[in-house]
């Protein structure tokens, strides 16, 4: 029998602690989700003058992530140079701050973030999936 790599509700802590940190340090308002390889929430935080429409976002950006081991950057990357068809794939966020989450090289996760800019959300979401690599 196979064994596999999983991300622990410890790793998930550790990763939206990181995540966190970085949105305190620019004095950002964010949710953050983290999600393992199913697509199952791990983690939830948001800071609690947020917008509430933040938290679906965030979810989306890490199921999506985990869901096609690609950053939601390279989607919003694709539909801003006319690959519209992003637009019409399920659960796709074509907009920056979902990451897969890798460990030796294989996604055992997404983490999303939402709340700002799309590009201050992938800083965001770099500076939690940085974690891992701590690892």
């Amino acid at each position: 029998m196979a064994t596999k790599q999983i991300l622990t509700l410890e790793d998930a802590k550790r990763i939206a602690a990181a995540a966190d940190a970085e949105a305190q340090a620019n004095g950002w308002k964010v949710s953050i989700v983290v999600v393992d390889d199913g697509g199952h929430m791990l983690y939830m935080q948001r800071s609690h003058d947020t917008r509430f429409g933040s938290v679906e976002t965030a979810i989306a950006k890490a199921r999506m992530s985990a869901a096609l081991h690609i950053p939601t950057k390279a989607s919003e990357d694709a539909v801003m140079s006319g690959r519209l068809i992003h637009l019409a794939l399920p659960g796709v966020i074509p907009a920056e701050g979902g990451v897969p989450l890798e460990r030796d090289g294989v996604v055992i996760g997404g983490l999303g973030i939402s709340g700002v800019r799309s590009f201050q959300d992938g800083q965001i979401a770099a500076a939690g999936a940085a974690v891992l690599m701590q690892d």
